[in-house]
C-alpha cells in the first residue's frame, strides 16, 4: 500500500479520537468523578481498598475522609511487598512491570507501578492522543510517509521475584504495537542501549538516511543527537539531512531554555514543536494547539487529579482540592490516584492552570526544587523567563544552568549563585547578571522585596562553568540519556557544590 494512503487511514483513525477528548472538554467534572468510581470499585477487594472502605465511598467529600495523601516514602513498603509477592495490595490485578526511577535528586531508587491498564489506557493513549491532536490541527501532516527517531533510556529490564523492572522506556516499547514500531526508528535494540556514548553513534547511522518526519524525547539528550547527526553529515541544519521533518514532541523539562538551540538547527518556519506531560506514574497533560506552551490536562486516562495549593503545602498533610475548584495562574502541588494503584499519591511536581474549560496547564517547578532560602519563593518558571529575558538583551545562548542560595554570614547578607554553561557567551556577563536581577523582580514580587535596598538579598552571581560540565557530571554518576535531568533550582548548595567540585 502506497506510503501516502497509510498516512491518510491512520490519520483518519486518530481523529476520530477527538469526538471522546470533546466528551471531557465538555463535562470534565462529571469524567473525573466517573473516573474516581471506576478505580475504587475496581480495587475494592485489595488489602489497600478493604482498610481505606473503597466500597462504601460514593463522594470526593468521603474519598478524602478515608484516604490518606501519600508520597513514595509512606507508600514505598507496600510497594515492595507488591513486587516481591505478586498479591493485590494496592491495585486488582498483578502488577508485572516497574519502572525503576533515582534521577538526579535522590540516590535510592524508586519502583513506580505500571499496570498493563496503565500501559494501554493511559500512557499508549496519551501517545495517541499526541498524534491525533497534533494532525486535528495540521490536516496536512504527512507523519506516516516517514518514521518518528525516538529517544529512549536503557533497555536494561530486570527480573525480580513475580516482577520485572527497567527505565520507563524499555517497558512502553517492549509493550508496542505493531504499527507503532514500524513507524519509529532506530530499531529497539539501538534506541534502548545502555551505554549513552555508543548508542548515539548508532542512533546516528541507523537514522541518516532514514526519512524522519518527527522527533521525540528529551530536549536536552535529543539536542546531543542532532548536533552529532551535523557532525557526521557535515551538513549544516537538520532540515539538508530530513526534509520532511514535521514537528518534535517533547517533554521532561522545560523547554524554554533550549528553543533557540533548536530553532537554528531546524531553521524552519512551519516546523511544529509540541510538549506532553508524562511520566512513570502517568500520561497527563499534551499541547493541544500549535505554538503554545500550554497543555490540556487528559482527563479520560484512568487517573483521578487533585491540587494542593502551593501557598498551603504542607507534605502528606495537606488539604487538596478537586479539579473543580482550581483557580488560573496559582500554582498547585499534583496529587494523583491512578490506574496502576497509586492512591492521592504527591507525585512532586507543581502546575498551574492557565484556563479552565479547557482546563490547560504548565509544569512551574518540583515541590523541592525551587529556592526560598530568605522567602523569596523563586520557582523554575521564573527562572527560565528571567534567563531567557537576560539572553535576549545580551545575545548569549544557555547551554544548561543550576542555581542555589549563598547563605548569610556575619554582616554579610544572602545571594543567589547561578552556575550557567553558555553555548553563546554574553556580550557583557556584568550586563546579563543585571538583566536576571531585573527580569526576576519584574517576575516576583517576593524576590522584588527581598532585594529591596538589598536588605535581605544582595545581587545574584554568575559562575561560567566550563564546557561540558554538567554533561561529565552526569556521566560519572552514571546518569547520561534518558530521563535524567539537571537540577535547575535547589533550596540548599547539595547540587551546585558537587557540581563545581567534579571538575
Amino acid at each position: 500500500m502506497a506510503l501516502p494512503i497509510i498516512n491518510s487511514i491512520i490519520s483518519w483513525f486518530l481523529v476520530k479520537r477527538k469526538h471522546q477528548i470533546e466528551l471531557f472538554l465538555k463535562y470534565p467534572f462529571e469524567v473525573q468523578n466517573e473516573q474516581l468510581q471506576k478505580l475504587l470499585k475496581t480495587s475494592s477487594k485489595t488489602r489497600y481498598g478493604k482498610e481505606h472502605r473503597f466500597e462504601h465511598i460514593k463522594s470526593y467529600n468521603a474519598f478524602q475522609q478515608e484516604v490518606p495523601l501519600v508520597n513514595y516514602e509512606s507508600l514505598s513498603k507496600l510497594i515492595e511487598e507488591q513486587r516481591n509477592t505478586g498479591e493485590a495490595v494496592l491495585w486488582k490485578n498483578k502488577i508485572k512491570w516497574y519502572a525503576k526511577s533515582s534521577g538526579t535528586t535522590n540516590a535510592k531508587s524508586k519502583f513506580i507501578p505500571v499496570s498493563d491498564e496503565a500501559i494501554k489506557q493511559c500512557h499508549f493513549k496519551g501517545g495517541k492522543d499526541m498524534l491525533t491532536l497534533f494532525i486535528d490541527n495540521n490536516r496536512n501532516a504527512k507523519l506516516f510517509t516517514g518514521k518518528n527517531l525516538r529517544l529512549g533510556g536503557s533497555n536494561a529490564v530486570y527480573q525480580n521475584n513475580e516482577s520485572c523492572f527497567g527505565d520507563l522506556s524499555a517497558i512502553i516499547i517492549e509493550n508496542l504495537p505493531m504499527w507503532a514500531e514500524i513507524n519509529s526508528a532506530p530499531k529497539k535494540e539501538k534506541a534502548l542501549m545502555s551505554e549513552w556514548e555508543v548508542k548515539i553513534d548508532a542512533i546516528v547511522k541507523a537514522t541518516v538516511n532514514e526519512n524522519i518526519t518527527s522527533l521525540a524525547g528529551v530536549p536536552s539528550w535529543m539536542l546531543i543527537v542532532l548536533e552529532r547527526v551535523l557532525t557526521y553529515t557535515g551538513k549544516d541544519h537538520i532540515l539538508e539531512v530530513w526534509p520532511n521533518l514535521e514537528v518534535y514532541f517533547h517533554g521532561g523539562v522545560n523547554f524554554t531554555p533550549y528553543k533557540e538551540h533548536y530553532k537554528k538547527l531546524i531553521p524552519s518556519d512551519t516546523f511544529k514543536y509540541y510538549e506532553t506531560y508524562n511520566a512513570s506514574e502517568g500520561f497527563f497533560a499534551i499541547q493541544d494547539q500549535d505554538d503554545s506552551d500550554e497543555m490540556l490536562l487528559m482527563l479520560d486516562y484512568g487517573i483521578f487529579y487533585e491540587f494542593i495549593p502551593m501557598d498551603e503545602y504542607k507534605g502528606i498533610d495537606s488539604v487538596a482540592i478537586p479539579l473543580s475548584k482550581v483557580k488560573i495562574d496559582k500554582n498547585y502541588a499534583l496529587v494523583i490516584t491512578t490506574n496502576a494503584g497509586l492512591w492521592r499519591y504527591i507525585i512532586g511536581d507543581t502546575i498551574k492552570f492557565t484556563s479552565t474549560f479547557p482546563h490547560r496547564i504548565k509544569v512551574t517547578g518540583r515541590t523541592k526544587h525551587f529556592i526560598n532560602a530568605f522567602g523569596e519563593e523563586l520557582i523554575i518558571e521564573n527562572a527560565n523567563q528571567a534567563l531567557k529575558l537576560a539572553c535576549d538583551k545580551t545575545n548569549a545562548l544557555i547551554k544548561e544552568y543550576t542555581a542555589a542560595p549563598v547563605f548569610m554570614e556575619y554582616q554579610k547578607k544572602g545571594a543567589h549563585e547561578w552556575l550557567i554553561e553558555f553555548e553563546k557567551h554574553p556580550n557583557d556577563l556584568k550586563e546579563f547578571t543585571k538583566s536576571l536581577d531585573e527580569a526576576l523582580k519584574n517576575i516576583n514580587s517576593d524576590y522584588e522585596a527581598k532585594r529591596y535596598g538589598d536588605m535581605t538579598l544582595r545581587s545574584p552571581f554568575v559562575s561560567v562553568a566550563e564546557n561540558n560540565l554538567f554533561h561529565n557530571w552526569l556521566k560519572n554518576k552514571n546518569k547520561l540519556g534518558g530521563q535524567n535531568k539537571i537540577p535547575r533550582l535547589y533550596n540548599d548548595r547539595t547540587f551546585i557544590d558537587e557540581i563545581k567540585n567534579s571538575i
